[in-house]
């Protein structure tokens, strides 16, 4: 992480204005992204932004990275991870809707809405909805799958939760989790055995008798 300290005192570090924007970002939108009142919620000076970034245009761009990195990135693991079966393949990916730290929803959003008002950052958008949808496809033709029923069922998975980030829905983890089996049953042809379940369950700290 880089930081900075000068006579007059500490200027925080690249990390620490960029977790502020983060911040600000999901609370209300990319027009609070500003350089001052970030200063002010940090409790530094306007100049010591510049210790670490260029301009506001190269912290928009970092949000960016972050974004990518997390919600793509984590996304493509995912689909790539061993799996016994396509079921199991298809719990591999659910991780990310299960656990924040892999897939940020929120994050998702706020830059989804931040797309509607720039051409730019929608090009992101498609761009980051296409690499995710091939991602998934590429798990239904690893399991045999043709061309058109492969992209079909990607196509599937994804709009669907890309629906629950957009309509902001929210389930309790009991709720969902009892719900899952019969998702990756829809999405993939074929229900997950008990012991795939079993180690999607124990991966999230969940246990099926949980209220």
């Amino acid at each position: 992480m880089e930081q900075a300290l000068n006579d007059s005192g500490w200027r925080g570090s690249s990390e620490l204005w960029l977790q502020a924007a983060y911040e600000s970002f999901l609370e209300s939108g990319i027009d609070s992204v500003k350089i001052l009142p970030l200063a002010k919620k940090l409790g530094l000076s306007r100049t010591s932004f510049y210790w670490f970034f260029k301009d506001r245009e190269q912290l928009l761009e970092d949000l960016l990275v972050r974004w990518r990195e997390k919600n793509s990135g984590n996304l493509v693991k995912r689909a790539e991870a061993y799996a016994e079966s396509v079921a199991e393949a298809m719990l591999n990916v659910f991780d990310c809707w299960i656990d924040e730290a892999l897939f940020d929803s929120k994050f998702e959003f706020a830059v989804r809405s931040w797309a509607l008002q720039a051409p730019e950052i929608l090009d992101e958008v498609k761009e980051a909805d296409q690499t995710r949808l091939e991602a998934l496809k590429r798990i239904f033709l690893r399991f045999g799958e043709q061309d058109i029923a492969a992209d079909v069922r990607a196509r599937t998975i994804y709009l669907v939760q890309i629906g629950y980030i957009s309509m902001q829905s929210k389930e309790e983890l009991s709720v969902r989790m009892k719900r899952i089996p019969e998702y990756v049953r829809i999405f993939t042809g074929l229900a997950p055995q008990q012991r795939e379940l079993d180690r999607f369950f124990a991966r999230h700290g969940y246990a099926p008798n949980d209220p």
